[in-house]
């Protein structure tokens, strides 16, 4: 039998997998970390937390699994959206902090962009109809404007896959999915970085890794000295499964354009597969991991989704966390058991999930969270209900944005598949039918896949039948029917109080008038 590792850096944690090439799950391993946040709407990480957390799970998955490390074929290594990509000198050592996606500092660079650069070019170019503090291009120049010493010693900007790859395998590149989430940089059209953008922001061309990698591709070997600490052999192939979101699509099955897939975690990635950049939209786009140059990834959701619900446990959930601790139900559970009867609508509550500005479809890194409706008669229970209906209403918000009918039903993927009322929620509130997949297909499913492709271990129909999904969740017309009028009051909020939002920041010192 054949093995293969796939490894995903979250976030808020690493995980791998170890599966055999019937699709079996042998082992896996997730290592926890923090986001540091050292200002309100900053969040950084050092890159040698993501190397440890590699490290770490891919060791684990190989000791749990028994396996003889001859035959594991490969290893698939995906990752967050890393924002400006970790800043590494001349002799590849981090110069700061990577400035992650969640980042959203780069406001007078947007703005610069906006008036300094033509959009129209910019459009054309990348794909991209929107300048943002969400895209990577605007966080290096905030890297480049305000740390000046910093900027001197970068030799390059490393996204955390390929910068853990390079840890791993001493090769440095970057793949197609994560150079087109930079944004600003990458020509979508040619699959290369464009010198007519990157001269217009005064940004040199070697600041960014000059050797492109498909996720079908082997990207570099382990090292002697990385084979040893992980258990495997020199020389296991390793491969780039791209931005995390579009490794979970594929973990779906989803190689060829059409269906229409959220991934949930702590943040929502929800996207159409398509060979053209669906334009005037205000998605994000960039190329998917599996055939980069000939189809695309265009994407909206909500930066911070599973984020929200972890806020509240985190704060309001301590004795559900207590029960937890003492060998209970999982206390995501508990709560949701606590609000599985709660009404349509929370008895009148309303959830704007903005809790660290909003990227496509909102774009604006000054929206902010909001409980709306709250009265002495409600309950945690009636709260946490809301929690969850605002991640529904910005899945809803999302659908919409694309603009095209999406057929008879929608993926679901991730840890909110777990919660059978969640999951009728989504139904409920979006009209649209809801599958999930039968077994979890977050990014890591997806990087075995490519690793199995990349190095022909897997073929493509195998490939296909891996992925199962459950039989269709639909929607409860009296429900839906109640949905629509509260859908239409959390668009009216956002609108309403836009404004009031961007005095808050300027009031609160968080942004400047």
């Amino acid at each position: 039998m054949k093995y293969l590792i796939g490894t995903d850096i979250g976030t808020s944690g690493t995980k791998s997998i170890l599966m055999d090439t019937t699709g079996k799950l042998i082992a896996q391993d997730l290592e926890e970390y923090d986001v540091l946040t050292p200002r309100p709407l900053w969040a950084e990480q050092w890159p040698d937390v993501w190397d440890k957390g590699v490290r770490d799970s891919i060791r684990a998955v190989v000791k749990a699994s028994g396996v003889n490390p001859d035959d594991i074929k490969g290893i698939g290594l995906s990752g967050l959206y890393g924002g400006s990509g970790v800043p590494v000198d001349k002799d590849m050592n981090p110069v700061r902090p990577d400035l992650i996606w969640m980042d959203r500092r780069a406001a007078k660079e947007t703005e610069w962009v906006k008036a300094n650069v033509d959009l129209k070019r910019l459009s054309e170019i990348t794909g991209n109809d929107v300048v943002d503090p969400y895209y990577g291009y605007t966080k290096v120049l905030w890297i480049k404007n305000h740390e000046p010493e910093n900027w001197k010693k970068t030799a390059m900007f490393l996204p955390p896959n390929n910068y853990a790859i390079y840890k791993l395998t001493g090769a440095v590149s970057i793949d197609y999915s994560a150079a087109g989430n930079i944004g600003g940089f990458f020509d979508i059209n040619t699959g290369t970085w464009s010198k007519e953008m990157m001269d217009a922001m005064g940004v040199p061309m070697d600041k960014m890794p000059q050797k492109f990698v498909d996720a079908t591709e082997v990207a570099g070997r382990l090292t002697a000295e990385a084979a040893a600490d992980l258990g495997l052999n020199e020389g296991t192939p390793v491969i780039a499964g791209g931005v995390d979101v579009g490794a979970a699509n594929i973990g779906m099955g989803v190689l060829e354009p059409g269906r229409y897939v959220a991934a949930i975690g702590s943040s929502m990635n929800a996207a159409l597969v398509s060979e053209k950049p669906i334009k005037g939209r205000g998605m994000i786009v960039w190329p998917y991991p599996y055939k980069s140059r000939e189809l695309v990834y265009n994407f909206s959701g909500s930066a911070t989704a599973g984020a929200i619900t972890k806020w509240f446990r985190d704060n309001f959930g301590d004795a559900e966390v207590a029960v937890q601790n003492q060998g209970g139900h999982n206390a995501y559970v508990t709560l949701g058991e606590e609000a599985k009867d709660v009404p349509a609508g929370s008895r009148g509550l309303v959830v704007l999930p903005y809790f660290m500005g909003e990227r496509a479809p909102v774009w604006n890194s000054d929206a902010k969270g909001m409980v709306f409706g709250l009265s002495l008669v409600h309950t945690k229970a009636d709260l946490f209900h809301a929690f969850q209906e605002g991640v529904c209403y910005a899945l809803r918000h999302s659908i919409e944005s694309t603009g095209r009918d999406l057929g008879d039903y929608i993926v679901i993927a991730g840890g909110v598949t777990h919660s059978k009322d969640w999951v009728q929620m989504f139904a409920d509130v979006t009209g649209y039918a809801v599958r999930t997949p039968v077994d979890d297909a977050e990014a890591n499913l997806g990087d075995v896949m490519l690793a199995g492709l990349a190095t022909d271990t897997l073929t493509t129909d195998e490939v296909q039948k891996w992925q199962v999904l459950g039989e269709k969740v639909e929607p409860r017309a009296a429900q839906h029917e109640t949905y629509n009028k509260y859908y239409q009051l959390y668009r009216n909020l956002y609108k309403d109080l836009g404004n009031d939002m961007h005095d808050l920041s300027v009031i609160s010192g968080i942004a400047e008038s």
